[in-house]
């Protein structure tokens, strides 16, 4: 917990300071960095639980980007956690709308289990690797942007669903 409180307030530090990173000399008034904070829901085999997290983006150009995803999940996996780490490829095909493709891994954390029979099961923490395929759309509210977004993660033959909304600070 204490991790994610840290990451939580570096990304609000960033957010609100435009300063944190060299700027664009380039001449080219469209932003490069794109730090944003994410809270939701993830659904996996029909349970949603809280999800939050930080994520980054840097735009090479007005069509393309690449990034990273942090997100957590304190509930889920039979309240073992999950937390996600991934980099992504982000396009924007039309006007704030984003299309991204991640790779990266899935940490499943330790929990003890119930068969029902008095019965108690050990299952140690374990990592999966993921693929994620997400789509948003970037509304802007003064200097900020408000993405709804919608993600699917693919976990070997398994899928989880995440949806919720990311608050950006593009500089």
């Amino acid at each position: 917990m204490k991790t994610s409180v840290f990451l939580t307030s570096i990304i609000l530090a960033i957010l609100l300071n435009k300063t944190a990173f060299a700027a664009n000399n380039s001449g080219d008034a469209a932003p490069k960095h794109i730090p944003g904070v994410f809270v939701g829901f993830t659904n996996f085999d029909g349970e949603s639980e809280f999800s939050y997290g930080i994520e980054y983006e840097y735009k090479f150009s007005k069509m393309w980007g690449a990034g990273f995803v942090y997100e957590k999940t304190d509930d889920a996996h039979h309240g073992a956690g999950v937390d996600v780490v991934l980099a992504a490829v982000y396009s924007h095909p039309w006007k704030e709308l984003r299309l991204g493709i991640g790779l990266g891994k899935e940490t499943v954390g330790s929990y003890d289990e119930d068969d029902g029979h008095g019965h108690i099961h050990h299952h140690k923490s374990h990592k999966e690797d993921i693929i994620r395929a997400s789509i948003s759309y970037d509304f802007h509210v003064g200097e900020f942007g408000v993405a709804p977004t919608l993600a699917l993660d693919f976990i070997g033959s398994e899928r989880a669903t995440i949806f919720g909304v990311a608050v950006v600070k593009a500089f």
